[in-house]
């Protein structure tokens, strides 16, 4: 049985999504991130509001990339994970 992502791990696979891609489409963050539309409109919001993200619009289609601080959680998401596992916590 698989377990349920938790916040953490949904945010770091929205944000990972968009640095492997530069800038993308919400569809393409949809499908690599594995959320519902729901889902995927109330952690975009939520990342662009605090930051980690920016929104822009080329061709009148919305193109997400990350700022600074989205590029410094995928860091500190490595040694936050590396540190839960050699512990044996994750």
């Amino acid at each position: 049985m698989t377990k349920k992502r938790d916040r953490l791990e949904i945010i770091h696979s929205v944000l990972e999504t968009v640095r492997s891609r530069g800038e993308v489409k919400p569809t393409h963050i949809l499908y690599k991130s594995n959320l519902s539309h729901q889902m995927l409109t109330e952690y975009l919001k939520e990342l662009i509001e605090r930051d980690f993200m920016r929104a822009t619009m080329i061709k009148n289609k919305k193109r997400y990339s990350l700022t600074e601080k989205g590029y410094k959680y995928l860091e500190e998401y490595k040694v936050i994970k590396a540190f839960l596992e050699s512990y044996g916590l994750e």
